[in-house]
């Protein structure tokens, strides 16, 4: 006799190679809450979404709640992710996503002839975690390089896919000027992140050292938020502003097979500016 269910709770199969539905649905949830960020959503909105009867969902948040991985608005009933997640992703590490990454890193140089790398953000800015080089270029080698996030094709990849209010506080200090073609004015910054988002990839025209030029694109999870950075880059003479478009395309192709790697599905194909920011008027820059 078939299992019964909950009124109004959608009937699913159980999942295959010996899952647990009820962690399943639980982890449902959490990736539901984490994605309603920063406001949070009541139980309702939550069980809808997660296709969940309202009784069920309401018990495994509760349960979450009372372990600290999800914390409940006495006054809203909102939830929203909880101290016990914070301390987990403090202590995670990213060697899950480099053995993963690396062989889409070595397919992305042999394609392009340049560098490739893996950066992923961390408190003081972004950090590159894996790197491959072409065998017969000499290059300079940024593993383990933190860089400010303004000033690099892969921190305005990462932030043209955050929300507004997150892009503000990795904004809030000065800009520091590093060249000439550094952006250090918001204004402008803002309307070239607009941009970012409209192609789906990210350029730096030596912002960072005058001489180096790169394309960059975010590496999304299933809700479209930015989990690291794929980025292609070299001297000026080798990846000239001719070259942006065909880099910026694998570059996007490389972030989409990571992403499908770690279990997300989002793409960062041209979908139109973030939610709260207006396309720039005028020319399309290419810097």
């Amino acid at each position: 006799m078939a299992a019964a269910h909950a009124p109004g709770e959608q009937q699913q199969a159980q999942p295959a190679g010996g899952r647990v539905q009820a962690l399943e649905r639980a982890i449902a949830l959490l990736n539901a809450v984490a994605a309603s960020a920063p406001k949070g959503r009541p139980v309702a909105e939550l069980a809808v979404e997660c296709g969940l009867n309202r009784a069920t969902a309401w018990r495994l948040l509760a349960t979450l709640e009372h372990h600290a991985m999800v914390d409940r608005d006495p006054l809203t009933n909102r939830y929203t992710i909880g101290s016990a997640i914070t301390t987990m992703a403090a202590t995670a590490g990213t060697e899950g996503l480099i053995r993963r990454a690396h062989p889409v890193l070595e397919q992305l140089c042999h394609e392009t002839g340049e560098t490739a790398n893996l950066a992923v953000a961390q408190r003081l800015g972004l950090t590159y975690v894996d790197e491959v080089t072409p065998p017969v270029v000499l290059t300079a080698r940024w593993l383990g390089r933190q860089v400010p996030i303004h000033a690099t094709s892969a921190g305005k990849a990462l932030l043209a896919w955050l929300p507004a209010d997150e892009v503000e506080a990795m904004l809030s200090g000065p800009l520091a000027e590093f060249t000439e073609t550094t952006r250090t004015d918001r204004e402008s910054l803002h309307a070239e992140l607009a941009e970012i988002r409209a192609q789906g990839y990210s350029v730096s025209v030596g912002e960072l050292e005058q001489q180096l030029y790169g394309v960059a694109a975010p590496v999304l999870d299933s809700w479209r938020r930015p989990v690291a950075v794929v980025s292609v880059w070299g001297p000026s003479d080798r990846v000239p502003r001719s070259r942006f478009a065909e880099l910026g395309t694998r570059a996007r192709r490389a972030a989409e097979e990571i992403s499908e790697l770690l279990g997300g599905t989002a793409s960062a194909r041209p979908v139109g500016p973030a939610p709260g920011r207006t396309d720039p008027a005028g020319e399309h820059r290419s810097a």
